[in-house]
């Protein structure tokens, strides 16, 4: 497969399983409804393992666009490649946040917030403060591709290390979300957002616009900033 498609496909898994967990938490007369912070760091985390799995032998699984302009800036990867993995990675993130529409279709009518309808597609922070919010989302995406860099300095088992990018989205998840909720990744904010902004969904609301350049400059310049900490340091 092409690796570009792949991105594609991979980041449609990643914001399906992701925001899915979060649609089947928020929304009324789910199962999972009110299942909490926990069961969503954890879906989320669960999302990116599958995720990785699915693509890392074809695209490396950036499934990200901090995580490719980052690996680019240190030169471990192609800026030729990086336009065509960043269109790939919105539009799956687009079509992933569509079929999460799809999927739990008849709870959007039943949920009376247009706030929690919004969170099922992007994030919004617990305090609204832009310079917080930003310095958030920049320390969590930091963290994010310092670890994915340590992880790639160290051999693997086959099969493992997808296991070990888990297990960092769940420690970011826990110690670094309950701020702006860590999107750290501008396919799995923006391109859901715009999907809400265009779908048929009753009662929605805005799309919180204002807001919404946080959550792909600060990612794209703390993984920057964390990768670059890396290949100079260690």
């Amino acid at each position: 497969m092409n690796p570009c498609l792949a991105e594609f496909f991979g980041t449609a898994l990643l914001v399906l399983l992701g925001n899915g967990v979060v649609a089947g938490v928020l929304l009324k007369n789910s199962k999972a409804e009110g299942a909490g912070w926990l069961v969503i760091s954890t879906g989320w985390a669960l999302a990116v393992t599958f995720a990785v799995y699915l693509t890392g032998d074809i695209s490396g699984a950036h499934l990200n666009p901090a995580v490719t302009i980052a690996m680019a800036a240190i030169g471990k990867f192609e800026w030729s490649l990086v336009p065509c993995y960043v269109v790939a990675q919105m539009l799956g993130g687009f079509l992933g946040a569509v079929l999460v529409y799809l999927h739990y279709l008849p709870h959007w009518a039943k949920t009376d917030d247009a706030g929690t309808k919004l969170a099922v597609f992007c994030n919004a922070p617990a305090e609204r403060h832009t310079v917080a919010n930003f310095v958030s989302e920049f320390i969590a995406t930091f963290v994010l591709l310092l670890g994915l860099c340590a992880l790639g300095a160290h051999t693997w088992a086959a099969g493992l290390k997808p296991l070990a990018v888990g297990a960092l989205i769940v420690s970011i998840g826990h110690s670094l979300g309950g701020t702006t909720g860590y999107a750290i990744n501008p396919a799995r904010d923006f391109a859901p957002r715009v999907a809400h902004y265009l779908l048929p969904i009753p009662g929605k609301g805005d799309s919180d616009w204002n807001y919404s350049w946080i959550p792909v400059v600060a990612p794209i310049l703390g993984g920057v900033c964390g990768a670059m900490f890396h290949h100079l340091l260690f």
